[in-house]
């Protein structure tokens, strides 16, 4: 959430940031609201004032036996004391009519951002590796997975829908490897913590991390519990420290693996087959809290980090930065890791690494402490360490052979038993 002062100090900026994401917001409309609320606190400061004065005359006015004055100025105070009441009413409700305003609001980018109209602007920073080749015609993964009975499409659309695959014999065992490895490299190898969160989250988690209200529609709902199947493990690993000061050495870096649930209400349609595009998906994410003064140091570092995955299992990628058109909501900057699928002939993002700055934080009221102690908004990143179905669909239409079979990278073997192909 963005701070009412900066924007109230800088609502040139403002505006002409939210023009460079091509989003809307009624700024001056917000504005008015701000300036009605702080005169609202004004009037009410010089209204207890007064109050406080005719108060202090009432008891002189009884001791020299003025009742009538001072009858009269009890009536003044409790005529006051009535528009102070009226008037806090007036402020309350304009605060909530402000924090939902402020709530539909994206952060503003970052100022090295650069500036775009669509994806066609973001620019690729780097790649890593080489397309491989073959000798022979390439299957799209959703033929292999079928053949080697690694996925089963059909009962998963009839168990629950379509976007909803059951994963069977070596392909649940994948899955499972998959996740023991990344966990293992990020814990062992980068320093994090590892937790099991809670796989749904309550109304202010989700608004903490701002996925609501503003992505309403595309959340799953718990009715009557009012609870959330997780989009993603940042909602419960940011919100872990919510509404507290943060008193562990800093960066706290932390790693978890979960199911993810997103009904992508606006994408319908698209990517229907095999695994580029599901509803329910497997997820190891990577969440830093950070000082302010860090957290652009820290960014770079954590997009390295979801890298390393992809290195060791030799999978050519490349990174590119989102344009401001581009960002996702909440994000100042942010880096995409895509890998490259040569069954479906297409780059499929795997990792998106954001810094937020302190705009998740300031939702969440997360603070920690500066260097003399006084606590400050702390700012927060996340990244993918990384999303499953795009990575499974990468690792088999690379590792595909003639006969049929798919290789399993050799660091990875260790995880599924020693076993080498699947097949």
């Amino acid at each position: 959430m963005l701070d009412i002062k900066l924007i109230r100090e800088n609502s040139d900026a403002v505006k002409q940031a939210l023009v460079n994401r091509r989003t809307d917001a009624d700024i001056d409309g917000l504005l008015k609201l701000d300036a009605e609320r702080r005169a609202a606190i004004t009037e009410v400061e010089t209204l207890k004032q007064e109050r406080n004065t005719a108060s202090k005359k009432i008891g002189g006015l009884m001791k020299d036996g003025k009742k009538d004055e001072a009858e009269a100025a009890k009536e003044e105070v409790r005529e006051i004391g009535g528009r102070i009441s009226a008037l806090d009413e007036q402020v309350r409700e304009l605060d909530e009519t402000i924090l939902n305003i402020l709530l539909f609001i994206p952060n503003l980018p970052h100022a090295s951002v650069p500036v775009g109209k669509d994806e066609a602007d973001n620019p690729v920073l780097r790649t890593w590796g080489e397309p491989k080749t073959f000798d022979f015609e390439i299957k799209p993964h959703w033929d292999i997975c079928e053949a080697l009975k690694l996925v089963d499409f059909e009962r998963g659309a009839k168990i629950t829908g379509s976007g909803f695959p059951v994963y069977t014999g070596q392909g649940a065992r994948l899955q499972r490897a998959l996740i023991q490895y990344m966990l293992d490299l990020h814990t062992t190898e980068h320093g994090y913590t590892e937790v099991e969160p809670p796989f749904v989250c309550n109304a202010d988690s989700m608004t903490g991390t701002g996925q609501l209200p503003k992505f309403a529609e595309d959340m799953y709902h718990i009715h009557g519990d009012e609870l959330y199947p997780v989009p993603t493990a940042e909602v419960p690993l940011t919100n872990l420290y919510r509404e507290e000061i943060i008193e562990d050495d800093l960066p706290l870096k932390l790693t978890a693996y979960t199911p993810c649930f997103r009904r992508e209400a606006g994408a319908a349609g698209r990517d229907t087959r095999g695994l580029l595009r599901l509803h329910q998906f497997d997820k190891v994410e990577m969440v830093n809290l950070v000082r302010p003064e860090d957290s652009e140091k820290q960014h770079e570092i954590l997009v390295g980090e979801a890298e390393k995955v992809l290195q060791k299992l030799g999978l050519h990628y490349r990174v590119i930065e989102l344009c401001t058109a581009d960002l996702g909501f909440s994000a100042a900057k942010c880096y995409d890791i895509e890998l490259w699928a040569p069954g479906v002939k297409r780059w499929l993002e795997v990792s998106s690494v954001s810094n937020f700055g302190d705009y998740q934080a300031r939702r969440a009221r997360i603070r920690c402490r500066d260097v003399n102690g006084k606590p400050q908004l702390a700012h927060t990143l996340n990244g993918s360490g990384v999303a499953l179905p795009r990575l499974v669909v990468a690792l088999i239409e690379n590792n595909q052979n003639a006969d049929g079979t798919v290789t399993i990278p050799e660091v990875l073997r260790p995880c599924m038993g020693g076993l080498e192909k699947l097949g």
